[in-house]
């Protein structure tokens, strides 16, 4: 017989009372994943391993006020966004305007991973950010909804908008790939979510 996992917020409210272990399983579960969350979203490993820490340090120092009113997983995200916001804003007010770094070149067949980032980048920031929570984070639309302060029906409209016009962005690759007479085209292109899935 299966040995029965035990929820996050059952961890949590554990380690609420005290267990070192209960935290200590929590980190286990998503250190990996909240550390891909930041990875996507800077340049830069170290930074997103120093987010991944404070987001972790955050939960132990609020482990008081917390009450499992939402999934754990959809308040440690919570916590992530707000970070990452504070970091956004911190390298906007700390870096000089700075220009594009060339795209890198391709020889030969192009990396299907590297059109499906270009391609990410060309979404308004909303779309690729509502697109990377579901595909890459693999939040449920009601965990999606409960971080961005949405309705579900506004996130199911606005993933589908943003699955349309990544769409859009990867099409012309196509037909260039097809035109340059490669013999595998990128129609099999996919956004390959956390756990390898495609959209």
């Amino acid at each position: 017989m299966a040995p029965t996992t035990i929820s996050d917020e059952a961890l949590m409210l554990e380690f609420q009372g005290g267990s070192r272990e209960a935290f200590e399983q929590l980190f286990a579960r998503y250190r990996g994943p909240l550390y891909g969350y930041f990875r996507r979203r800077l340049n830069g490993d170290q930074r997103a391993e120093d987010l991944t820490q404070d987001t972790f340090l955050a939960v132990i120092r609020a482990v008081d006020r917390y009450e499992p009113r939402a999934l754990f997983r959809t308040y440690l995200y919570s916590i992530g966004m707000n970070l990452l916001a504070a970091e956004r804003r911190k390298q906007h007010r700390d870096s000089p305007p700075v220009t594009p770094a060339p795209e890198p070149a391709t020889h030969g067949a192009p990396d299907a991973a590297l059109w499906v980032r270009q391609a990410l980048e060309k979404l308004d920031e909303s779309e690729r950010e509502i697109l990377m929570l579901r595909e890459y984070e693999q939040l449920s639309y009601a965990e999606i909804a409960e971080l961005l302060k949405l309705p579900v029906n506004t996130v199911r409209s606005r993933l589908f908008r943003s699955r349309m016009a990544l769409r859009g962005y990867l099409e012309p690759a196509r037909k260039l790939h097809d035109a340059a007479g490669q013999s595998e085209a990128p129609e099999g292109v996919k956004l390959a979510g956390a756990e390898g899935e495609a959209i």
